[in-house]
């Protein structure tokens, strides 16, 4: 059993165990699509983006930074992007082109009269937020969990990989078989996941030299799958590092990856 299986069942068995949803609500995005998203508290409002194969509850739900940040006082907003949870799931290609994530978080954004927020992104959730900057001047502070920066390469071998497998393209191998398992248990729409790998949100290293506020990049201190994130971390002007427990699967639920964060968050 190879390390990505082994990582991807343990993920399994954690979010298997996740809570109902709470607070659950819809609203029509740009181009008519419906998007579900959760949103508790009051307070500054926190945005928090999910990663691939799962959905919002799934990555958010049972954690302890989605606890601390109510405790604290946040306002937490967790959306379903698009082709994912309780979210519509379009059959065309095309709504998945021309940053329609991007679109339908700007979307959900304004439809909650949010003036300013902080986000947070996590996995595939940090490359979605990673492009969200370079055109939303409301987020006053941002948060790339899992993320290293190999993102940034239009020929990204993951991404290619991901995406050829999930749309049939290829076979599973070494590097796709832990997800394509994952997501075999968890019923997903395994075309939808190749559009969301093949029209995934671009960000240039450029764009992210142009980042102006301040940003944390962390990640787990067993987790690689998305390159360095001392990398990512140097190419943010106002950034700063953060390594925590835990690997590509187990981090974003540990105790010190939510402290670390808050902590962040509150600074002023």
């Amino acid at each position: 059993m190879n390390k990505f299986t082994i990582v991807f069942i343990a993920a399994l068995f954690l979010i298997c165990c996740k809570p109902e949803r709470t607070n659950k609500k819809i609203f029509s995005s740009f181009d008519g699509t419906k998007i579900a998203f959760e949103d508790e508290g009051t307070g500054e409002a926190v945005l928090l983006i999910h990663g691939f194969i799962v959905d919002g509850n799934s990555n958010w739900g049972d954690t302890a930074l989605k606890r601390q940040l109510l405790e604290q006082g946040y306002r937490v907003i967790i959306p379903d992007l698009r082709g994912n949870g309780d979210s519509d799931k379009p059959q065309n290609k095309d709504a998945y082109k021309n940053d329609a994530e991007i679109k339908d978080l700007i979307a959900l954004i304004d439809h909650l009269g949010i003036e300013n927020y902080m986000a947070v992104g996590y996995s595939r959730g940090a490359i979605v937020l990673a492009k969200l900057l370079t055109i939303e001047n409301r987020i006053t502070k941002a948060v790339f969990g899992g993320m290293g920066l190999d993102f940034t390469k239009p020929d990204w071998d993951r991404r290619i990989a991901f995406g050829n497998v999930f749309s049939g393209r290829t076979q599973p191998d070494e590097m796709t078989k832990g997800a394509v398992d994952f997501a075999k248990d968890l019923n997903v729409d395994f075309r939808i996941m190749g559009y969301l790998q093949d029209y995934q949100p671009e960000t240039s290293i450029d764009e992210l030299n142009n980042i102006k506020i301040e940003t944390l990049v962390i990640s787990g201190e067993a987790d690689l799958d998305n390159g360095k994130p001392e990398e990512l971390q140097k190419e943010i002007p106002n950034s700063r590092l953060r390594i925590v427990s835990g690997n590509h699967m187990s981090t974003f639920k540990q105790k010190d990856f939510a402290e670390a964060i808050i902590s962040f968050l509150k600074e002023k």
